[in-house]
């Protein structure tokens, strides 16, 4: 976005000649006797504002950029911007630094009129109308997606996901999280954290208040993401945080106690991984859930790989942990760890939390022989404040 001067006034003078005559075009008198019935040309007006920026009649001009303007009286200086159609477009005004910003994107290959106004002034104008026309769509258009859609509930570990159809270069990611407003009812503080080139997540300082009401705006249309490459569109959710369930496993007396808005409510005896493939010790929240599966191991293990129908399955981790029910070990849950990694529960204890867990409910597991390693599933909790905040570019 270029800055240049508003206008610039070119005088031009042309003169012809007839032998030895000369006179000034446009003139009937002669300069050498001093006498000519020329007018002189009149003074530009002077203005106590101009637009600066984009400059007169610019074209190919980014969606999101800020109008500039000089202004002799700032505080009062008035800014509007429309489109072909007269509409005003929403936009802030900051006084001090003599610019307007677009509150959402503007429209591709659209034409836009800035009007800058001061209250009049002796001799001089006080308003300024400047143009210019915005980039045409591009080709390389890079799609952005929230894991997320309006008026889901989720439970109080669930991290807002946002996901890129490209990676994001690591220079553009803190305007990227500028473009992404999150806002909580009440309000709680959180940040984003970059898990990967082409996935961002937020979550806040400790778990979402109960039954509170999440909102996030992400505007990256026409926003650069590096290499020529331009945000695809904006997008909103509006969703609902559940009452607190969490879930807390202990591999000493095998027992998942659960509470719910701090009140246990079921204590549910467990069988976890046995030594050779034990269960993951950390905190994690449910991802997907699925009243009946097939289990299939076959693909990565040939030889010990099986094929079991589950009941009442909760995914924990990317690897394949899960809580599920497992009627075949329920006499030795409580007492001995017998699963491939999962949370083994009855089929009755199963039903009876599936039907009470929602998806980013958290469940902490302590005292295996294996830590849980972050990237393994959602595990933006299974991490302190100060390290999670550290994935942030704003930080």
């Amino acid at each position: 976005m270029a800055t240049v001067l508003a206008g610039t006034l070119l005088l031009t003078a042309a003169c012809s000649g007839d032998g030895d005559k000369a006179s000034w075009q446009g003139g009937g008198g002669n300069p050498e006797s001093g006498t000519t019935s020329q007018s002189a040309a009149p003074e530009p007006a002077l203005s106590t504002v101009a637009v600066t920026s984009p400059a007169a009649d610019a074209k190919s001009v980014e969606l999101w950029s800020e109008v500039k303007y000089d202004s002799e009286d700032p505080a009062n200086t008035e800014v509007t911007v429309t489109n072909a159609k007269g509409a005003e477009i929403k936009g802030t005004v900051d006084k001090d630094a003599k610019l307007w910003r677009p509150t959402e994107s503007l429209a591709w290959n659209t034409k836009y009129t800035v009007n800058v106004s001061t209250p009049a002034a002796d001799g001089k104008t006080s308003t300024a109308t400047s143009s210019f026309t915005t980039m045409k769509e591009p080709s390389n258009l890079v799609r952005v997606t929230s894991f997320l859609a309006d008026g889901q509930k989720v439970g109080v570990g669930m991290p807002l996901i946002m996901k890129f159809g490209r990676a994001i270069p690591e220079k553009y990611r803190a305007e990227v999280e500028r473009r992404m407003v999150v806002t909580a009812t009440p309000a709680q503080e959180g940040t984003w954290r970059w898990i990967s080139a082409t996935e961002v997540h937020f979550r806040p300082k400790v778990y979402w208040k109960a039954n509170s009401k999440v909102f996030y705006a992400v505007k990256l249309k026409g926003v650069k993401l590096g290499d020529g490459w331009y945000g695809r569109s904006n997008l909103t959710v509006d969703l609902n945080i559940g009452r607190e369930l969490i879930m807390t496993v202990n591999n000493k007396n095998k027992q998942m106690t659960v509470k719910q808005d701090g009140k246990v409510i079921k204590t549910i005896p467990v069988s976890l991984g046995k030594k050779s493939t034990p269960s993951s010790s950390g905190t994690m929240v449910v991802m997907e859930k699925a009243a009946h599966t097939i289990f299939d191991t076959t693909d990565e293990d040939p030889v010990n790989g099986y094929k079991t129908p589950i009941d009442w399955a909760q995914r924990i981790t990317y690897s394949g942990q899960f809580i599920h029910a497992a009627p075949w070990s329920e006499g030795v849950q409580g007492r001995r760890n017998v699963s491939h990694g999962c949370v083994n529960v009855s089929e009755a204890l199963g039903e009876w939390l599936f039907n009470r867990t929602l998806m980013g409910d958290v469940i902490t597991v302590s005292g295996t022989e294996e830590k849980l390693k972050n990237g393994n599933g959602w595990t933006d909790w299974n991490m302190s404040w100060e390290e999670y905040k550290k994935g942030s570019y704003l930080n």
